[in-house]
């Protein structure tokens, strides 16, 4: 099973920047999924940016949102995982 989202950060350009619960900080591009119904409000910046972690992925006010495991598997990695 892959790490779950522990905060997420919208960036411009349909952009995530998502903390994982195994440290990696990652970079999500939602712009390819904005032509599907649920997802169209998202190209609107300022209803983009009420994106907010639920059940351990992102989620947004009309209940749009992506697998947990989507996101870690199609994200590209910022950081490497923080180790204890």
């Amino acid at each position: 099973m892959n790490p779950r989202v522990a905060k997420v950060v919208p960036l411009e350009n349909h952009q995530l920047k998502i903390t994982f619960t195994n440290g990696e900080v990652r970079l999500f591009d939602v712009s390819p999924y904005l032509n599907g119904a649920v997802f169209q409000p998202l190209r609107n910046p300022g209803y983009f940016k009420t994106v907010r972690v639920a059940h351990g992925t992102v989620i947004w006010p009309n209940e749009a949102d992506f697998c947990p495991d989507t996101v870690y598997e199609l994200s590209m990695p910022l950081t490497e995982p923080q180790t204890a």
